[in-house]
């Protein structure tokens, strides 16, 4: 090579450092090194949905090229009715996670609190501890003493941060003489910014499908982030229809302190959705101290399993009601209306706020006779058409034809009979 050609490169290469070293520098410091499982991370893994499959497969691939990954955890806050959170934990040798949800006031828990997942939540941003010391009583967390015992060397726990300072929790643990090496801690930090764009996407369709879930039901739900999203979207289906309401609730809620109210009202819904829900049934609305719940007809058991979910409910309001004689609360009572027809089902609204709702005559129908049952002191009302449809009729009681308000004919009404009566002090 000539002296012309050195003295070129050596100029080029003063010339990269120079701008290495400058503000123009604009080459970025992540990641420290490149790897084929950072690259799997950031662009193979869009088709699988489940962080505990990505968790799984991302620690058996760290094995397989020597980084001493035996266990590693991810903890998760998550927005659920039920769960504070949940954690995601794998083992050397497991081939699926282990997911485990923790119920609201777990935070409290002295178990929780003695943890180091407690204090990356506090704001640490590393806890890392040697599982070799001689003197087992440095280790500051049961957690340790018992990762010492599965013959793991060493620990550490970083924060994943999500959107707006939300912080989730990744976790590794060695099983290697000495631990983690310099150049694995590198490469484990390396994974933090991929598993964070990995993981947040993932939790906030979990978080999405959670939500809507709980505010709209499993069905309707699936509709809506199918994309059914525009005002008069839906369709025409046939359905058992129940539509139940508590009796008295204004003098209760007058009555009682809210708190005891809303306590009250809530073991009352508990004890009419479980059952409802248990046999296939949706609830679309809450409607005050009311609810409103179908049985799509394409189960040919709808009807059947409708009549079942009562059953249920008056044994758990029965236990429900003893329990608030006991504490010197009021004894819930109810009506229902129940009835059988097509309905629209679907987004109606205005332009910018959208219910996912039913609508239609048998919807009507359905309420009216619910109201009814105050008139008749009958707790359970059904028309004709449903009666027919589930074949119940020997144990049901005819009461005669009813106008409705609304309906230009009267309606065949029916309730259940002395000996099947389900739903006692109406």
């Amino acid at each position: 090579m000539t002296g012309d050609r050195i003295c070129g490169v050596n100029e080029m290469q003063s010339s990269i450092a120079a701008i290495a070293g400058s503000e123009n520098d604009d080459r970025g410091s992540w990641p420290t090194k490149q790897s084929k499982i950072l690259d799997w991370l950031m662009n193979d893994v869009r088709e699988q949905r489940f962080i505990d499959n990505i968790l799984v497969e991302l620690c058996e691939k760290m094995r397989a090229i020597g980084i001493p990954v035996a266990r590693s955890t991810m903890h998760f806050r998550t927005m659920h009715p039920q769960w504070l959170g949940a954690r995601i934990l794998w083992r050397t040798g497991m081939k699926e996670g282990d997911i485990a949800t923790f119920s609201y006031g777990v935070e409290n828990t002295p178990q929780f609190l003695a943890s180091p997942i407690n204090e990356i939540f506090n704001g640490a941003i590393e806890v890392r501890q040697n599982l070799e010391v001689s003197d087992k009583d440095q280790f500051v967390y049961p957690l340790y003493k018992e990762l010492y015992a599965e013959r793991l060397t060493d620990y550490i726990a970083w924060p994943i941060y999500h959107t707006l300072g939300k912080r989730h929790i990744v976790t590794f643990a060695s099983d290697a003489p000495g631990g983690f090496t310099d150049e694995h801690i590198t490469f484990l930090k390396d994974l933090l910014p991929a598993l964070t764009m990995v993981t947040e996407i993932r939790l906030k369709n979990i978080m999405a499908r959670t939500l809507l879930r709980t505010y709209v039901g499993p069905h309707a739900s699936e509709q809506i982030l199918a994309g059914a999203t525009t005002r008069g979207s839906g369709a025409t289906v046939g359905a058992a229809i129940l539509i139940c309401d508590l009796r008295d609730f204004t003098t209760i809620s007058d009555m009682w302190p809210r708190d005891d109210v809303i306590e009250l009202l809530n073991g009352y819904f508990d004890a009419m959705v479980e059952p409802i829900e248990k046999h296939g049934g949706e609830i679309l609305k809450f409607m005050g101290d009311g609810l409103l719940a179908i049985f799509p007809l394409s189960d040919p058991n709808a009807c059947h399993n409708l009549l079942l979910s009562i059953r249920e409910a008056q044994e758990a309001v029965t236990t429900l009601n003893e329990e608030n004689r006991k504490q010197g609360r009021e004894v819930l009572r109810y009506g229902v209306g129940v009835h059988v027809g097509d309905v629209m089902y679907g987004n109606i609204g205005s332009r910018t706020r959208l219910d996912f709702t039913v609508i239609g005559p048998a919807v009507n129908i359905a309420s009216r006779l619910e109201t009814l049952t105050k008139e008749v002191k009958r707790p359970v009302l059904l028309s004709k058409a449903f009666v027919e449809m589930a074949g119940c009729q020997r144990d049901m009681e005819s009461l005669g034809a009813f106008p409705l308000k609304g309906l230009g004919e009267p309606v065949d009404v029916f309730a259940f009979t002395a000996k099947e009566k389900l739903l006692q002090d109406a």
